[in-house]
């Protein structure tokens, strides 16, 4: 039963997420991506500066699987015009910079990429879900 209580911790964490996830409106689920491709981009800077090249990979895939398949699959052309497409490209380019941060164990792209997705999640959080209706 020693290892019990690491899983119950980790059990517990799970069921914590996937309660808040269950029970947010769409625009708190966007800052959850933010949040979490940040705290993936700080894991692989992390990593790269204790020189944990597997943790650090795995770290880089994260942030970009959310940013691939949470933020950009997210937008909605239809609707978000311009900003959606500027949105895209802008994703678009993250992927791309993880992918340069990965490949070359380059703190300086991590740090950029960093550095945009927390400018997009203040500008998101600063937009109340209320305005959006409107």
């Amino acid at each position: 039963m020693q290892g019990f209580g690491s899983f119950g911790a980790r059990a517990y964490a799970s069921v914590g997420v996937e309660t808040k996830v269950t029970s947010s409106n769409p625009h708190a689920l966007v800052l959850m991506l933010f949040d979490g491709a940040l705290d993936s981009v700080q894991r692989a800077l992390v990593c790269l500066e204790e020189k944990d090249i597997p943790g650090k990979a795995k770290a880089i895939v994260r942030a970009d699987r959310i940013i691939s398949e949470g933020l950009r699959a997210s937008l909605d052309p239809s609707t978000g015009g311009q900003l959606a497409e500027r949105l895209e490209a802008l994703y678009d380019y993250m992927s791309r910079r993880l992918v340069v941060a990965n490949a070359g164990n380059d703190p300086d792209a991590l740090l950029e990429v960093q550095k945009l997705l927390r400018e997009l999640r203040g500008a998101w959080a600063e937009i109340s879900p209320t305005a959006q209706a409107a």
